[in-house]
């Protein structure tokens, strides 16, 4: 009894300890075989030429170039400061017409208000006064002279009249001045005595009437304002850049500007100006951008963004196109393949500085090498796949 226990032990530890040196030989084996199918899996994707068109793929040639690093800010539309005027008349008056009206294009020189003032005619009758004046003794020195070279008076009255000359051409000149400082037109000089109190306010400059305040009837005077010109041809763009980008912008810098309204239309201008004080608060400073605008297309207050872009680095660096470059585990890779340009596979690469869509590339790719430049979404896809085609395996 006891032999036939000890029998049976002995086959049971046979059998188990056959299982148990079996088990893990064969499970080891077929994870190495695994492993080693996905290892081979993703080292790379092949791809003849037909499939590469057929999806997309493109390859260029890995090359340097000079590398621009583009700023891109918001703004707000302003209107140019330089090209504002505040029309007034210069003396008081009642406003007796109003020819102009909101939203007109003027130019300079237009009439835009009439007004009737009593100071316009006193200045206007002191004039014509003075013209007066001045003839009587232009002739009185005439005359004089006559008589002096006939000796019928002595020499001295040709130099009173002569004095009294002088005096009248001096007084004439400044009521012709105090006119034209009124903006006396020359219906005031040379007019009739029924519109020597009319005066004609001008428009400064050309523009569009942004503002009016000009009513008939109303009294007016040189502090109260009756338009508002503004020369739209040029406008100001007002941007926030950051501080970390402060030393790639300087007066002068060429700028970009969009809007939109009109996606499509891209304006250039310069950098004019660069505050002086930085904001505490989202540690910004405001940069000016003046942008030509001649079809009026940009008004004060649209939204716009600006692209800065500095001057050209001498330096030539290695770029790619963002589209080119894939994530995969956390790390950005390129897909690079050989002169076949049928198997591409993953290279980790480390990325620089970006701008206008390119990418600068400080390690990870050599000059010359070649690399999918179009297409590298569905290689990653198709490497994914592999993967998990190879684990489930």
């Amino acid at each position: 009894m006891k032999k036939s226990r000890i029998i049976i032990g002995v086959i049971l530890a046979i059998i188990m300890g056959g299982v148990y040196l079996y088990q893990p030989v064969s499970l080891k084996t077929g994870g190495s075989e695994k492993r080693e199918k996905k290892i081979e899996q993703s080292d790379g994707i092949k791809m003849n030429a037909r499939l590469q068109n057929e999806n997309g793929v493109l390859v260029t040639v890995a090359k340097r170039q000079s590398f621009t690093e583009v700023i891109t800010a918001t703004g707000k539309v302003e209107a140019n400061a330089d090209r504002i005027a505040h029309v007034s008349p210069r003396i008081s008056g009642q406003i007796f017409s109003v020819p102009a009206s909101l939203g007109d294009r003027v130019t300079a020189g237009q009439t835009l208000v009439i007004l009737k003032s009593l100071e316009m005619a006193e200045a206007t009758n002191r004039y014509r006064l003075s013209q007066t004046k001045l003839a009587l003794a232009v002739a009185n020195m005439t005359r004089i002279r006559t008589l002096v070279e006939k000796k019928i008076v002595a020499r001295k009255e040709l130099l009173q009249a002569e004095t009294d000359y002088k005096i009248a051409q001096t007084e004439l000149q400044n009521d012709k001045e105090r006119l034209s400082l009124y903006g006396a037109g020359s219906s005031n000089v040379h007019g009739s005595s029924n519109n020597n109190t009319t005066l004609m306010v001008p428009a400064p400059i050309s523009g569009t009437i942004t503002e009016k305040h000009a009513i008939v009837g109303e009294l007016s005077d040189p502090s109260k304002s009756l338009f508002t010109v503004v020369d739209l041809s040029s406008i100001w763009v007002v941007v926030d850049i950051y501080e970390k980008d402060l030393a790639k912008v300087s007066t002068g810098q060429r700028a970009t500007v969009t809007v939109d309204a009109w996606p499509e239309l891209k304006l250039t201008g310069r950098v004019a100006y660069l505050a002086d004080m930085l904001d505490a608060t989202t540690r910004t400073l405001k940069v000016r951008v003046e942008v030509a605008n001649p079809e009026r297309k940009l008004k004060p207050e649209m939204f716009a963004r600006v692209e800065l872009t500095p001057p050209a680095s001498a330096a030539m660096s290695l770029a790619v196109p963002e589209d080119a470059l894939q994530e995969i585990d956390g790390k950005k890779v390129l897909f690079v393949t050989d002169k076949s340009q049928e198997e591409f596979r993953p290279q980790t690469v480390e990325a620089g500085r970006s701008s206008g869509g390119m990418v600068e590339i400080v390690s990870g790719l050599k000059e010359g090498e070649r690399y999918a430049v179009k297409g590298s979404f569905i290689l990653k896809s198709e490497l994914k796949k592999s993967e998990l085609e190879g684990g489930a395996e």
